[in-house]
């Protein structure tokens, strides 16, 4: 296997895995999946959270919330990806038991996130004058623009936050993100109705003004700033509940280039693989944007719904990239390929549900995000098309995450790229403005794309172990 393994190892003999072994690692898996699961489930919520109430201003506002969010994550999600090349180095580490240095990488963490926010928060402000050259109507774009400035302020939060979230989840420690995400949902849905209706919203509600101005869209990346920067401070406490050998405390936090440089070729592809996904959803909105606002609401209301879902199978993905980097770590190709093939089943059962769902309730699904019509009217066919690709949403997910934990990050990269460029984005706009299928067509193309994605990373997971 093309993976980092720790030296001054033998490798253990192959040996009958039994059904026992099996449901063991299940256990295991789910001990640690639910809670991440759970996580995501409540980052997601916030998401949609803020996007059920800037929903009540309009469809203008919801389509530019939703194109906002979109484009901070296509800029941020490099570091993100950075952040995740620790979890190879630091779940191996932890399985070799060389715990030392799992804290040691989560501090090269710290210093990649602290000088890669320069670059990336460049990069948001340059996008953000872009978006009326990309063909987005001037009033989306102004208000999509006040987004993503009141939401740059949680960016150094964001990273920050993936690097302990990555270092908590290799060493087995799933719970504190579970309770950051529970924690900060509590506070978002006041905070959010706040900002961004001001005192009119207080009235709605009968309560007494504040002197608190309507913020608009821009009120709804605020309170995601402010969200994200509330749960660093619980996982901040959390890391300092993980034990370290006594007397080399001081040592972990010194830069050590070397490491970094070890976490950046783990990191960058996985941070570029991140940005393809997100990329031809971000494509799809600056397109749907060219097909006019209601079509760019549906595609907001249907994309929140989808990503749902999705939150399950991203969770057990990174449940299974720890069960593999510690199989990997131990010296167990048995555990290794044992690990892919368990959170793979999961992974694909749950998604089955979710297809189920979209395929039987889109209308009332539609309408939990929004209150107009015509948006919801728009939002279920392409419900329709996400049910089709859920499963194999959830198999490329649940696998990206076994490759990342056996260090394979590269051809992972290649396979995305092919996926999603080569075959989804052109048979996307071809469907949309070609053959007249608008919307629809776009989400044909995600679907192909995604398709292909997991067929191959399907097949490099099997190759590989």
């Amino acid at each position: 296997m093309a993976v980092t393994q720790p030296p001054n190892q033998s490798l253990r003999p192959p040996a009958f895995v039994s059904r026992s072994a099996y449901l063991d690692e299940l256990r295991a898996l789910v001990r640690l999946a639910l809670p991440l699961a759970g996580a995501n489930f409540g980052q997601m919520l916030l998401g949609a959270v803020d996007t059920a109430v800037v929903g009540r201003l309009g469809a203008v506002e919801l389509g530019a919330a939703g194109l906002g969010n979109s484009l901070f994550f296509c800029v941020s999600i490099l570091g993100m990806g950075v952040m995740m090349g620790l979890d190879p180095l630091v779940s191996q580490a932890h399985g070799a038991r060389e715990f030392g240095q799992a804290r040691r990488t989560l501090w090269q963490g710290v210093w990649l996130a602290l000088i890669g926010v320069i670059p990336l928060g460049i990069g948001m402000l340059v996008l953000s004058t872009q978006l009326e050259r990309l063909g987005i109507d001037p009033q989306a774009a102004s208000h999509t623009r006040a987004y993503l400035d009141a939401r740059l302020w949680g960016l150094l939060p964001f990273l920050l936050f993936a690097a302990l979230r990555s270092y908590l989840q290799s060493v087995g420690r799933a719970t504190p993100m579970f309770y950051a995400a529970l924690l900060a949902n509590l506070i978002n849905l006041p905070v959010s109705w706040l900002l961004v209706f001001g005192d009119a919203g207080l009235s709605r509600l009968g309560l007494p003004a504040l002197g608190v101005p309507a913020l608009g869209v821009a009120g709804a990346g605020y309170t995601s700033a402010f969200c994200t920067l509330f749960q660093l401070g619980v996982l901040v406490q959390a890391v300092r509940g993980v034990s370290v050998p006594q007397g080399l405390q001081q040592s972990f936090r010194r830069p050590d280039a070397a490491l970094m440089k070890r976490a950046l070729r783990l990191g960058f592809p996985i941070g570029l693989t991140l940005l393809a996904e997100v990329g031809i959803f971000s494509l799809t909105n600056v397109a749907m944007g060219n097909l006019g606002r209601t079509a760019l609401a549906a595609h907001q209301v249907a994309i929140t719904l989808a990503s749902a879902t999705f939150m399950i199978p991203l969770g057990i993905g990174a449940a299974a990239s720890v069960r593999v980097g510690q199989a990997v770590g131990a010296r167990d190709d048995v555990g290794v390929r044992r690990a892919g093939k368990v959170a793979l089943g999961a992974g694909v059962g749950f998604m089955s549900l979710g297809a189920l769902a979209f395929w039987t309730l889109p209308e009332p699904l539609s309408r939990i995000i929004t209150d107009q019509p015509e948006v919801v009217e728009a939002a279920v066919p392409l419900l329709l098309v996400a049910a089709v690709f859920q499963i194999f949403d959830g198999a490329q997910a649940v696998l990206a995450g076994a490759l990342r934990g056996a260090g394979d990050t590269t051809l992972p990269l290649v396979l995305n790229l092919a996926g999603y460029y080569v075959v989804g984005t052109p048979v996307g706009l071809g469907l949309a403005f070609w053959w007249g299928y608008g919307a629809v067509g776009l989400w044909w193309g995600l679907s192909s794309g995604l398709i292909c994605v997991a067929l191959s990373l399907t097949w490099r997971f099997w190759r590989l172990t």
